[in-house]
Order: structure tokens, then C-alpha cells, then sequence
């Protein structure tokens, strides 16, 4: 990605090429110009959202990890990880015998399960936004888990198929 100092000498360059063929451009035309070749609206958009403008100290949002509780550690990979086809990350344990925490993933999803007092509340309901939403449904069909079948049900803004965890925690996946 072009930096806005890079933006700036590129009108700089342009004006001096220019100048070489006896065409003058201010300074600003030249500026607007660049940032237009940039795929911007204007130079005050470009000098904003380039690396290096304005828009480098505003406040930006990370990915999001959903933490969820958890009571049992058998029956979170028999959902999780059997059922659902996660993978674990990383597990810690302060030391034997002490709670679980577990991160885990499926592509670009990542959810932490806590066996933690504290860490969450049972009954947590996350948001999943999901391409391809009818073959998670076959893909978790075909499981055969004992304890719930999910199916897709139409809603007005979407698709939605929702899982139960053995702990209360409920997952909505869409498809918008």
C-alpha cells in the first residue's frame, strides 16, 4: 500500500514531469490527481486513510474471540471437536488438576472455552456470519452426534442453522 508520504513525491514527480513539457499543475491539482489514480474521492480521503495520514491514529478493532464456559472437558471435544470439527490451538492449565482453557479454530473462527469461575457465563449466544451454510449442515448431519440434529431455518434477514453446546451456550451460524 502506497504511504501518504509516497502519495505526496508521486504528485511531486508528477508536477515535475509536467513542468519538463512546459505544463504547469499547482501543487493541490496535483495532490488531487494522485489521489484520484489511488482510487480515492479526494486528496483530504486519500491523506486520511493512508498509512501515515489521520487515519493510522484512530481506533481500530481487532478480530473478535468469543469466550465460552465450559464443565466438562470430555464432553467440550466430543461437541467441539468431534461434532463441530475444531481444532485445538492451545490448552493451559495453571498446573494439574486446575481448570481448563482451551482455544480453538475452524478456518477463520476462534472461540476460547473456559472451565474458568468467572471467565463466562453458561447460556452465551454468538453470532456467526457462514458461507456455504447447507454443506455445515449436511457436514454435521452426517456426524450422527447423539445429542441434537441442526437444520437451516429461514428467517427474514437469513439462513440460520444453531447449535446447542453441552453447557447452555448456543452458536448461530448465518448465511445472510
Amino acid at each position: 500500500m502506497v504511504s501518504i508520504e509516497q502519495a505526496k513525491q508521486m504528485a511531486k514527480g508528477l508536477r515535475a514531469s509536467l513542468a519538463a513539457r512546459d505544463k504547469t499543475l499547482t501543487p493541490a491539482a496535483a495532490l488531487e490527481t494522485v489521489a484520484h489514480q489511488l482510487g480515492y474521492k479526494d486528496w483530504n480521503t486519500a491523506s486520511a486513510m493512508l498509512p501515515g495520514g489521520d487515519a493510522t491514529d484512530a481506533i481500530t478493532f481487532e478480530k473478535t474471540i468469543p469466550r465460552l464456559r465450559m464443565f466438562d472437558e470430555a464432553k467440550a471435544r466430543e461437541f467441539y471437536l468431534d461434532f463441530l470439527g475444531f481444532s485445538v490451538e492451545f490448552e493451559h492449565r495453571f498446573e494439574a488438576g486446575m481448570p481448563l482453557y482451551l482455544g480453538i479454530s475452524r478456518g477463520d473462527l476462534n472461540l476460547h472455552l473456559s472451565e474458568h469461575h468467572g471467565d463466562a457465563s453458561p447460556g452465551a449466544t454468538i453470532f456467526v456470519p457462514v458461507r456455504n451454510i447447507e454443506r455445515l449442515r449436511d457436514e454435521l448431519q452426517a456426524r450422527r452426534y447423539g445429542y441434537g440434529r441442526p437444520d437451516i431455518v429461514q428467517q427474514g434477514w437469513g439462513r440460520v442453522l444453531e447449535v446447542y453446546d453441552p453447557f447452555g451456550n448456543r452458536i448461530r451460524f448465518c448465511q445472510s
